[in-house]
Protein backbone atom coordinates (compact mmCIF):
# COMPACT_ATOMS: atom_id res chain seq x y z
CA UNK A 1 0.00 0.00 0.00
CA UNK A 2 1.71 3.40 -1.22
CA UNK A 3 0.09 6.69 -1.22
CA UNK A 4 -0.06 7.60 -4.85
CA UNK A 5 -1.50 10.79 -6.99
CA UNK A 6 -2.81 9.89 -10.03
CA UNK A 7 -5.11 12.19 -11.02
CA UNK A 8 -7.01 9.75 -13.13
CA UNK A 9 -7.95 7.64 -10.95
CA UNK A 10 -10.80 9.06 -9.21
CA UNK A 11 -12.35 6.96 -6.03
CA UNK A 12 -9.66 7.96 -3.15
CA UNK A 13 -9.30 4.63 -0.36
CA UNK A 14 -7.54 6.27 2.50
CA UNK A 15 -4.81 3.65 4.59
CA UNK A 16 -2.32 3.82 6.27
CA UNK A 17 -0.34 2.71 9.99
CA UNK A 18 -2.16 5.59 11.96
CA UNK A 19 -5.78 4.44 10.55
CA UNK A 20 -5.14 1.36 11.24
CA UNK A 21 -3.95 1.90 15.04
CA UNK A 22 -7.72 3.19 15.94
CA UNK A 23 -8.99 0.40 17.90
CA UNK A 24 -8.86 -0.95 21.48
CA UNK A 25 -5.73 -3.81 21.27
CA UNK A 26 -5.52 -7.61 19.95
CA UNK A 27 -8.17 -9.52 20.97
CA UNK A 28 -10.90 -6.16 20.94
CA UNK A 29 -13.67 -6.63 18.29
CA UNK A 30 -12.08 -3.75 17.37
CA UNK A 31 -9.00 -4.60 16.76
CA UNK A 32 -6.24 -3.08 14.78
CA UNK A 33 -6.28 -5.79 12.40
CA UNK A 34 -9.15 -4.92 11.02
CA UNK A 35 -7.45 -2.27 8.60
CA UNK A 36 -4.93 -4.60 6.95
CA UNK A 37 -7.95 -7.42 6.79
CA UNK A 38 -9.18 -4.65 4.48
CA UNK A 39 -6.38 -3.82 2.79
CA UNK A 40 -5.33 -7.23 1.58
CA UNK A 41 -8.83 -7.42 -0.20
CA UNK A 42 -8.26 -4.88 -2.47
CA UNK A 43 -4.71 -6.13 -3.13
CA UNK A 44 -5.49 -10.11 -3.72
CA UNK A 45 -8.80 -8.17 -6.13
CA UNK A 46 -6.83 -6.14 -7.73
CA UNK A 47 -8.49 -3.09 -6.58
CA UNK A 48 -5.30 -1.20 -5.17
CA UNK A 49 -4.49 -0.54 -8.38
CA UNK A 50 -7.29 1.13 -9.54
CA UNK A 51 -7.92 3.53 -6.63
CA UNK A 52 -6.06 6.42 -5.45
CA UNK A 53 -4.15 5.05 -2.23
CA UNK A 54 -4.38 8.08 0.46
CA UNK A 55 -2.49 8.85 3.40
CA UNK A 56 -4.26 9.32 6.69
CA UNK A 57 -4.63 12.85 7.38
CA UNK A 58 -4.70 14.91 12.12
CA UNK A 59 -7.47 16.32 12.45
CA UNK A 60 -6.93 19.59 14.40
CA UNK A 61 -9.03 20.01 17.77
CA UNK A 62 -10.85 23.12 16.60
CA UNK A 63 -12.05 20.29 13.51
CA UNK A 64 -13.62 18.25 16.13
CA UNK A 65 -15.20 20.62 17.88
CA UNK A 66 -17.68 21.12 14.81
CA UNK A 67 -19.42 18.77 16.81
CA UNK A 68 -18.35 17.68 20.13
CA UNK A 69 -18.01 19.37 23.47
CA UNK A 70 -14.94 21.30 24.57
CA UNK A 71 -15.38 19.11 27.59
CA UNK A 72 -15.65 16.27 26.40
CA UNK A 73 -12.51 16.74 24.07
CA UNK A 74 -10.54 17.71 26.82
CA UNK A 75 -11.68 14.60 28.65
CA UNK A 76 -10.40 12.10 25.80
CA UNK A 77 -7.65 14.06 25.63
CA UNK A 78 -6.28 13.29 29.36
CA UNK A 79 -7.87 9.38 29.63
CA UNK A 80 -6.00 9.04 26.52
CA UNK A 81 -2.55 10.17 28.47
CA UNK A 82 -3.71 7.74 31.23
CA UNK A 83 -5.27 5.05 29.20
CA UNK A 84 -7.36 4.88 32.44
CA UNK A 85 -11.32 4.31 32.69
CA UNK A 86 -14.02 4.20 30.09
CA UNK A 87 -15.03 6.74 27.87
CA UNK A 88 -18.94 5.90 28.23
CA UNK A 89 -20.34 3.74 30.13
CA UNK A 90 -18.61 0.97 30.09
CA UNK A 91 -18.16 0.08 26.47
CA UNK A 92 -15.86 2.47 25.35
CA UNK A 93 -12.45 1.91 26.95
CA UNK A 94 -9.87 5.14 27.32
CA UNK A 95 -6.61 3.00 26.02
CA UNK A 96 -3.35 5.13 25.70
CA UNK A 97 -3.29 7.22 22.42
CA UNK A 98 -7.11 6.73 21.34
CA UNK A 99 -6.86 10.30 21.69
CA UNK A 100 -4.31 10.66 18.51
CA UNK A 101 -5.43 7.48 16.90
CA UNK A 102 -9.00 9.17 16.37
CA UNK A 103 -7.57 12.63 15.52
CA UNK A 104 -6.16 10.63 12.28
CA UNK A 105 -9.60 9.07 11.72
CA UNK A 106 -11.91 12.42 11.60
CA UNK A 107 -8.81 14.27 9.66
CA UNK A 108 -8.93 11.10 7.07
CA UNK A 109 -12.65 12.16 6.46
CA UNK A 110 -12.39 15.67 6.59
CA UNK A 111 -9.35 15.65 3.90
CA UNK A 112 -11.80 12.87 1.89
CA UNK A 113 -14.55 15.58 2.01
CA UNK A 114 -12.30 18.31 0.79
CA UNK A 115 -11.17 16.89 -1.81
CA UNK A 116 -14.46 15.15 -2.94
CA UNK A 117 -15.85 19.34 -2.57
CA UNK A 118 -12.78 20.33 -4.90
CA UNK A 119 -13.09 17.66 -7.64
CA UNK A 120 -9.93 16.48 -6.82
CA UNK A 121 -11.45 12.90 -5.70
CA UNK A 122 -15.17 12.23 -6.90
CA UNK A 123 -15.81 9.40 -4.53
CA UNK A 124 -13.74 8.34 -1.63
CA UNK A 125 -13.93 5.60 1.29
CA UNK A 126 -12.42 5.73 4.61
CA UNK A 127 -12.31 2.27 6.22
CA UNK A 128 -11.60 3.39 9.72
CA UNK A 129 -14.46 5.37 10.32
CA UNK A 130 -17.94 5.65 10.73
CA UNK A 131 -17.74 5.94 14.58
CA UNK A 132 -21.57 6.34 14.44
CA UNK A 133 -22.11 5.98 17.99
CA UNK A 134 -20.61 9.18 20.09
CA UNK A 135 -22.77 11.92 21.00
CA UNK A 136 -21.80 15.19 21.03
CA UNK A 137 -20.44 14.73 24.82
CA UNK A 138 -19.63 11.41 25.14
CA UNK A 139 -18.34 8.59 23.56
CA UNK A 140 -20.34 5.30 22.63
CA UNK A 141 -20.45 1.77 21.08
CA UNK A 142 -16.21 1.68 20.48
CA UNK A 143 -16.65 5.16 19.02
CA UNK A 144 -14.57 7.98 20.58
CA UNK A 145 -15.43 11.40 18.05
CA UNK A 146 -18.43 11.02 15.70
CA UNK A 147 -16.79 11.34 12.29
CA UNK A 148 -20.19 11.37 10.48
CA UNK A 149 -21.38 14.00 12.83
CA UNK A 150 -18.29 15.99 12.37
CA UNK A 151 -18.40 15.84 8.36
CA UNK A 152 -21.78 16.99 8.38
CA UNK A 153 -21.48 20.00 10.51
CA UNK A 154 -17.91 20.58 8.46
CA UNK A 155 -20.33 20.61 4.77
CA UNK A 156 -22.24 23.48 6.45
CA UNK A 157 -19.82 25.53 8.49
CA UNK A 158 -17.07 24.77 5.62
CA UNK A 159 -18.30 23.85 2.95
CA UNK A 160 -22.00 25.77 2.33
CA UNK A 161 -23.91 22.94 1.60
CA UNK A 162 -27.22 21.93 3.58
CA UNK A 163 -29.04 19.01 1.80
CA UNK A 164 -26.87 16.10 3.01
CA UNK A 165 -28.21 12.39 2.95
CA UNK A 166 -26.35 10.03 5.78
CA UNK A 167 -27.03 6.37 4.72
CA UNK A 168 -26.01 4.01 7.51
CA UNK A 169 -26.54 -0.30 6.57
CA UNK A 170 -24.92 -1.32 9.94
CA UNK A 171 -26.27 -3.81 12.00
CA UNK A 172 -26.45 -1.10 15.22
CA UNK A 173 -28.58 1.93 15.02
CA UNK A 174 -26.22 5.35 14.16
CA UNK A 175 -27.96 6.46 17.51
CA UNK A 176 -25.12 9.28 17.86
CA UNK A 177 -25.85 10.87 14.38
CA UNK A 178 -29.96 10.56 14.42
CA UNK A 179 -30.42 12.36 18.45
CA UNK A 180 -27.70 14.65 17.36
CA UNK A 181 -29.86 15.90 13.86
CA UNK A 182 -33.20 14.87 14.34
CA UNK A 183 -34.84 18.30 14.06
CA UNK A 184 -32.62 19.05 11.28
CA UNK A 185 -34.47 18.95 7.82
CA UNK A 186 -31.87 19.41 5.86
CA UNK A 187 -30.40 16.18 6.67
CA UNK A 188 -32.31 12.87 5.66
CA UNK A 189 -30.88 9.69 7.25
CA UNK A 190 -31.81 6.04 5.83
CA UNK A 191 -31.09 4.06 8.65
CA UNK A 192 -31.10 0.07 8.08
CA UNK A 193 -30.41 -2.00 11.09
CA UNK A 194 -30.89 -4.77 13.40
CA UNK A 195 -34.63 -4.02 15.51
CA UNK A 196 -33.46 -2.48 18.89
CA UNK A 197 -35.40 -5.04 20.87
CA UNK A 198 -32.52 -7.36 19.93
CA UNK A 199 -29.23 -4.91 19.58
CA UNK A 200 -27.54 -2.39 20.93
CA UNK A 201 -28.32 0.88 21.05
CA UNK A 202 -31.82 -0.03 21.44
CA UNK A 203 -32.56 3.04 19.05
CA UNK A 204 -33.99 3.23 15.61
CA UNK A 205 -37.86 2.68 15.45
CA UNK A 206 -39.81 3.05 12.77
CA UNK A 207 -41.41 6.04 14.33
CA UNK A 208 -38.43 7.69 14.97
CA UNK A 209 -38.90 9.89 11.55
CA UNK A 210 -37.56 13.27 13.02
CA UNK A 211 -38.73 16.03 15.14
CA UNK A 212 -40.48 19.28 14.98
CA UNK A 213 -39.58 20.56 11.33
CA UNK A 214 -37.92 18.06 10.93
CA UNK A 215 -40.36 14.83 10.85
CA UNK A 216 -40.59 13.21 7.64
CA UNK A 217 -36.97 13.61 6.75
CA UNK A 218 -35.74 10.10 8.69
CA UNK A 219 -35.82 6.93 7.93
CA UNK A 220 -35.36 3.94 10.63
CA UNK A 221 -35.50 0.36 8.75
CA UNK A 222 -35.31 -2.06 11.45
CA UNK A 223 -34.88 -5.42 10.43
CA UNK A 224 -35.31 -8.93 12.08
CA UNK A 225 -32.99 -11.10 13.63
CA UNK A 226 -31.97 -13.38 10.58
CA UNK A 227 -32.91 -10.82 7.95
CA UNK A 228 -31.75 -11.63 4.39
CA UNK A 229 -31.25 -9.99 1.34
CA UNK A 230 -34.56 -10.33 -0.19
CA UNK A 231 -36.48 -8.23 2.29
CA UNK A 232 -33.37 -5.85 2.60
CA UNK A 233 -33.45 -5.02 -1.08
CA UNK A 234 -37.42 -4.81 -0.93
CA UNK A 235 -37.22 -1.95 1.38
CA UNK A 236 -34.31 -0.97 0.00
CA UNK A 237 -36.62 0.43 -2.95
CA UNK A 238 -38.23 2.13 -0.41
CA UNK A 239 -35.00 4.26 0.70
CA UNK A 240 -33.70 4.82 -2.85
CA UNK A 241 -37.34 7.09 -3.81
CA UNK A 242 -36.62 8.72 0.02
CA UNK A 243 -33.11 9.56 -0.46
CA UNK A 244 -33.66 11.04 -4.41
CA UNK A 245 -36.48 12.66 -3.09
CA UNK A 246 -34.06 14.66 -0.84
CA UNK A 247 -32.06 15.92 -3.73
CA UNK A 248 -29.17 15.98 -1.62
CA UNK A 249 -25.32 17.74 -2.59
CA UNK A 250 -23.30 15.52 -0.75
CA UNK A 251 -23.90 12.19 0.24
CA UNK A 252 -22.75 9.97 3.07
CA UNK A 253 -22.40 6.03 3.71
CA UNK A 254 -21.74 3.99 6.44
CA UNK A 255 -21.16 0.90 5.52
CA UNK A 256 -20.67 -1.24 8.47
CA UNK A 257 -19.99 -4.97 7.87
CA UNK A 258 -21.47 -6.37 10.97
CA UNK A 259 -24.68 -6.84 8.73
CA UNK A 260 -23.13 -9.52 6.46
CA UNK A 261 -24.11 -13.03 7.85
CA UNK A 262 -21.54 -14.58 10.25
CA UNK A 263 -21.14 -11.63 12.47
CA UNK A 264 -19.97 -12.78 16.11
CA UNK A 265 -22.09 -10.12 17.70
CA UNK A 266 -25.44 -9.57 15.50
CA UNK A 267 -27.60 -11.60 13.85
CA UNK A 268 -28.75 -10.06 9.96
CA UNK A 269 -28.06 -12.37 7.36
CA UNK A 270 -27.07 -10.27 4.55
CA UNK A 271 -24.90 -10.99 1.88
CA UNK A 272 -22.11 -8.71 -0.21
CA UNK A 273 -25.19 -7.92 -2.86
CA UNK A 274 -26.78 -6.07 -0.84
CA UNK A 275 -23.92 -3.69 -0.61
CA UNK A 276 -23.28 -3.41 -4.20
CA UNK A 277 -26.92 -2.47 -4.72
CA UNK A 278 -26.55 0.43 -2.11
CA UNK A 279 -23.51 1.79 -3.25
CA UNK A 280 -24.19 1.43 -6.79
CA UNK A 281 -27.85 3.64 -6.32
CA UNK A 282 -25.95 6.08 -4.49
CA UNK A 283 -23.57 6.14 -7.23
CA UNK A 284 -26.54 6.78 -9.18
CA UNK A 285 -27.91 9.74 -6.99
CA UNK A 286 -25.07 10.84 -6.36
CA UNK A 287 -24.45 11.81 -10.46
CA UNK A 288 -27.99 12.72 -10.76
CA UNK A 289 -27.60 15.51 -7.88
CA UNK A 290 -24.32 16.14 -6.09
CA UNK A 291 -21.63 15.92 -8.83
CA UNK A 292 -20.95 12.21 -8.32
CA UNK A 293 -19.56 13.47 -4.18
CA UNK A 294 -20.22 10.37 -2.55
CA UNK A 295 -18.15 9.35 0.90
CA UNK A 296 -17.88 6.01 2.20
CA UNK A 297 -17.18 5.51 6.11
CA UNK A 298 -16.29 1.69 7.02
CA UNK A 299 -18.24 1.40 10.68
CA UNK A 300 -18.63 -1.91 12.34
CA UNK A 301 -17.93 -5.62 11.84
CA UNK A 302 -16.47 -8.01 13.44
CA UNK A 303 -16.07 -10.70 11.44
CA UNK A 304 -12.89 -10.24 9.68
CA UNK A 305 -13.19 -12.10 6.40
CA UNK A 306 -16.73 -10.10 6.05
CA UNK A 307 -14.94 -6.70 6.67
CA UNK A 308 -13.04 -8.03 3.25
CA UNK A 309 -15.70 -8.79 1.71
CA UNK A 310 -18.47 -5.79 2.38
CA UNK A 311 -15.26 -2.81 2.14
CA UNK A 312 -13.72 -4.31 -0.91
CA UNK A 313 -17.41 -4.69 -2.57
CA UNK A 314 -18.02 -1.25 -1.91
CA UNK A 315 -15.39 0.07 -3.18
CA UNK A 316 -15.19 -1.81 -5.94
CA UNK A 317 -18.68 -1.15 -6.70
CA UNK A 318 -17.92 2.76 -6.90
CA UNK A 319 -14.85 1.74 -9.05
CA UNK A 320 -17.19 0.73 -11.43
CA UNK A 321 -19.80 3.38 -11.33
CA UNK A 322 -17.61 6.31 -11.01
CA UNK A 323 -16.55 7.78 -14.72
CA UNK A 324 -12.87 7.72 -15.84
CA UNK A 325 -12.41 4.15 -13.72
CA UNK A 326 -12.58 1.43 -15.17
CA UNK A 327 -12.06 -2.10 -14.13
CA UNK A 328 -11.00 -3.31 -17.33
Amino acid sequence: MNPQSTVEKSVGVYGGEQLARYGFGDGHPFGPDRHDVFWDALSEWGLEAKIRVMAPVRARDEEVLRFHTAGYLEKVREQSATGMGYLDYGDTPAVKGIYESALYVVGSVLDAVARVMTGDLTRAMVPIGGLHHARRDRAGGFCVFNDCGIVIETLRQVHGIRRVAYVDIDAHHGDGVYYSFADDPDLAIADFHEDGRYLYPGTGHASETGTGSAQGTKLNVPLPPYAEDGLFLRLWTQAERFIDKSRPEFILLQCGADSLAGDPITHLRLTTAAYREVASSLCRIADKYCNGRLLAVGGGGYNRKNIAHAWGSVVETMVENTPGDTLS
